[in-house]
């Protein structure tokens, strides 16, 4: 997959008054990475916004930095949004080594539908959402597909040991952990029905030994009064 490409230049304007190149249309940015001293950067805000919609945070970007000889192989490590607006506020970028393997989480994506869905009364559990490999940077999967098409029965599973990735991409998941499953949704009712019982039932054992236990003692004062 050819990389993405994204111009960048250093910045000066540091703080409080990056509110002003926000206003410019100015995204301001910081490049880090293994080894290597931690760069304020920024970026045109239009441009930067297109390459996150097509890069996400699991493809390779060709950062161009004015004044580089040769662009960076970057990814996009965390974004920062306005929370009412959504503007762009800040992104990071992280620097890699194009020789050197990278541990990454790499989002699980359904496809297809399940056979055992036609059938009324049946849900999927969606229990996994991302997978943890390690690879070279050109190996990384931008998405992990999951088809859902090899689900034919109710409570048939997919486990992370049935999803089959590049010979490069090493899985840091337990094998046996569930990715997705088909369920009956009558079961999960009918053991929250049976625990409510369960738990009604123990409460009314509990309240009668209450009531019993008060008797008791104002049987035992009602003695004592007697006696006196």
């Amino acid at each position: 997959m050819e990389k993405l490409k994204l111009q960048a230049s250093k910045r000066e304007v540091l703080g409080k008054k990056t509110r002003f190149l926000r206003r410019q249309g100015v995204t301001p940015a910081h490049l880090f990475g293994h080894g290597l001293d931690s760069l304020a950067l920024q970026c045109d805000t239009p441009t930067l916004q297109r390459t996150i919609a097509r890069a996400g945070m699991t493809r390779i970007i060709a950062l161009d930095v004015e004044g580089d000889k040769n662009p960076r192989s970057v990814f996009i490590r965390e974004i920062q949004k306005e929370p009412r607006s959504g503007a762009l506020l800040h992104v990071d970028f992280y620097q890699v080594k194009m020789t050197e393997k990278i541990k990454f989480d790499v989002p699980i994506v359904l496809t297809g539908e399940a056979p055992a869905m036609k059938e009324k009364g049946r849900t999927i559990s969606h229990s996994l959402t991302s997978l943890s490999v390690e690879c070279l940077p050109d190996d990384l999967p931008p998405q992990i597909e999951v088809d859902l098409s090899l689900l034919e029965e109710v409570e048939q599973a997919i486990f992370v040991r049935d999803i089959v990735l590049g010979p490069g991409v090493t899985v840091l998941d337990e094998a046996d952990q569930m990715v997705v499953k088909v369920s009956e949704v009558r079961e999960e009712v009918e053991e929250v029905v049976e625990a409510v019982v369960a738990e009604e039932e123990l409460e009314a054992e509990e309240g009668a030994e209450e009531i019993a236990e008060e008797g008791e003692e104002a049987g035992e004062k009602a003695e004592e009064a007697k006696e006196e």
